[in-house]
C-alpha cells in the first residue's frame, strides 16, 4: 500500500486479487482501466511507475508470467486490471487459448470496464499481432488507448520513426488515431499525463 501526498495524483493502491472468471470480480461498481499488451511489453513496470510502487505489480523477465486478470485498487474509487499478455509465452497451446477466452470476455462483457490501454513496444516495427488486438478492439467498439513503452531505450529519431510507422499501419484501418502516450517506467515518462487522462473519464462515469 503506498500513500502519495499530491492533488489529483495517487495517493493510495493496493493489490486486490486475481481472478479467472469475469463473474468472480469485485462487484462494487468502480471504474475500471484495464493494461493489456505482447508479453514482455512492459506491462507490470508501467502499473508499479503510474502508482510509485515497486513492487505492486509483480514483474518477470519470463514472458507469459501474468496469467490472470490481477486488480488494484486505486483513491478507493478506481481500479488497474493488469491483464495476461497476448502472443508468445512458454506454455500450452490450450493454456493460451483460455486466456484469450478469459480476456475477451472481460473486455466484450464488464459494464464497469472504462478503456483499454493497450501497450506497444517502442523499440520494435508494427507488430502484426498487436494491429490485429486492436482492429479487434474497434471492431467490438471497445475504447482503448495507445501506450508507448520503453521509449528510454532508444534514440530520439528512432523511438520518432517506430511511433510514425506505427502510426501509418493503423490508418490503413483507422481514420482517426485514439489518444496516444508515451512512456518510460526509468524515467517516469507519461505519468501525469495517463493519470489525468483517467481522472478526466472518472468525471464522466
Amino acid at each position: 500500500m503506498k500513500i502519495i501526498n499530491e492533488i489529483g495524483n495517487i495517493k493510495k493502491a493496493e493489490f486486490v486479487g486475481s481472478y479467472v472468471k469475469t463473474d468472480k470480480c469485485p462487484t462494487d461498481g468502480k471504474p475500471e482501466y484495464a493494461f493489456i499488451g505482447r508479453s514482455n511489453v512492459g506491462k507490470s513496470s508501467l502499473i508499479n511507475m503510474l502508482c510509485q510502487q515497486k513492487d505492486l505489480a509483480k514483474t518477470s523477465r519470463t514472458p507469459g508470467k501474468t496469467q490472470t486478470m490481477n486488480f488494484f485498487r486505486i483513491n478507493e474509487s478506481w481500479y488497474i486490471v493488469d491483464m495476461p499478455g497476448y502472443g508468445y509465452a512458454r506454455t500450452s497451446k490450450t493454456m493460451r487459448e483460455a486466456w484469450e477466452k478469459m480476456i475477451w470476455y472481460y473486455l466484450t462483457k464488464r459494464e464497469t470496464l472504462q478503456y483499454i490501454f493497450v501497450l506497444i513496444d517502442a523499440m520494435v516495427p508494427p507488430q502484426p499481432i498487436d494491429l490485429d488486438f486492436i482492429n479487434k478492439l474497434g471492431e467490438k467498439g471497445i475504447p482503448f488507448v495507445i501506450v508507448f513503452t520503453k521509449t528510454d531505450r532508444l534514440k530520439a529519431e528512432d523511438r520518432k520513426r517506430n511511433i510514425e510507422n506505427f502510426n501509418k499501419k493503423m490508418l490503413e484501418n483507422w481514420e482517426t488515431l485514439p489518444p496516444q502516450y508515451i512512456t518510460s517506467s526509468e524515467r517516469k515518462l507519461g505519468r501525469m499525463e495517463i493519470l489525468s487522462f483517467i481522472e478526466q473519464a472518472n468525471l464522466g462515469f
